[in-house]
């Protein structure tokens, strides 16, 4: 029997699994939420800014938005998706918008 420092990754040895480093991290879908009060310019505008969408593609979630009720503002791993999430409640805020995202596991 090996010494366990000396187990490569990914082998179990006495019950104990150990994980990959090279596993895929989940990912998750950022979701904006249509509202009666944000204007379509201001989601064009926050969808070119935080999700770095050229004009014609943000343009086309915000129609989504706005017939659908909700649009896929992009796929993330978790920590992004949370940190653009908050920015874009930050700037909806500074601009007093009641705009909202959220997220799901993709």
């Amino acid at each position: 029997m090996s010494h366990p420092d000396q187990t490569p990754m990914g082998i179990q040895e006495e019950g104990v699994a150990t994980k990959d480093s090279t596993d895929t991290p989940k990912m998750f879908r950022v979701l904006m939420h249509n509202d009666h009060y944000t204007t379509m310019d201001f989601v064009v505008d926050v969808l070119m800014g935080v999700f770095h969408k050229k004009e014609p593609e943000a343009n086309q979630i915000m129609l989504a938005i706005h017939t659908k009720g909700v649009g896929v503002c992009g796929v993330y791993t978790f920590d992004i998706a949370r940190t653009k999430i908050a920015e874009v409640h930050r700037r909806a805020g500074e601009k007093g918008y009641p705009l909202r995202c959220s997220y799901e596991e993709a």
